[in-house]
């Protein structure tokens, strides 16, 4: 038996999404934000979009820098990439709170998470506001990744248990391990 659904959340019945830590830096001004909302695009040219409130920090820092870097997170810094989805920029150092290691990318000036296990580092190619988000393309202008977490270009599962979203602060990994309390 079906039953009605909410509307008003019906993005949920697209869970789980692999959650990811965006980075973005303006001037001396560096932030992390985790992000559900994201996909590939377009092979030539290689754009990405991720899909951001006007109201975070993170969107207001890559409008300025015209860059930002996706970085795919395991399930290992669950905890830390959850800090980064439930606290703002703006009034608290994201980097320094969780720990997180960050490394100099190699085309743009956010950098990236060594804890992460890939990155694509993407100059601002668009902003399209669509309702209450923007969707943000980035021209993907370099891929890096740990060697030990691909084999011919395709992601080795067994060495790598990416965090996917559920919603309502719920996580889990292809292992099925189900996290839900902070």
């Amino acid at each position: 038996m079906k039953v009605d659904g909410s509307l008003r959340n019906f993005y949920h019945y697209a869970f789980p999404m692999q959650a990811v830590l965006v980075t973005c830096k303006y001037e001396e001004k560096t932030n992390i934000v985790t992000v559900a909302w994201h996909t590939p695009i377009s092979a030539k040219p290689p754009l990405y979009g991720i899909s951001l409130s006007s109201k975070r920090y993170s969107f207001e820092l890559i409008k300025k820098s015209g860059e930002f870097a996706v970085n795919f997170a395991p399930f290992e810094i669950l905890e830390r990439v959850h800090y980064c989805g439930t606290h703002s920029g703006r009034s608290v150092d994201k980097i320094k709170e969780t720990g997180l290691t960050l490394l100099p990318a190699k085309k743009i000036k956010a950098p990236l998470i060594k804890e992460c296990y890939a990155h694509l580092e993407c100059k601002l190619r668009d902003t399209i506001e669509l309702g209450d988000h923007f969707f943000v393309v980035g021209e993907v202008v370099s891929v890096s990744g740990d060697d030990s977490a691909f084999e011919k270009g395709v992601l080795k599962i067994e060495n790598v248990k990416p965090v996917y979203y559920l919603g309502d602060s719920t996580y889990t990994t292809v292992d099925g391990n189900i996290k839900r309390e902070f």
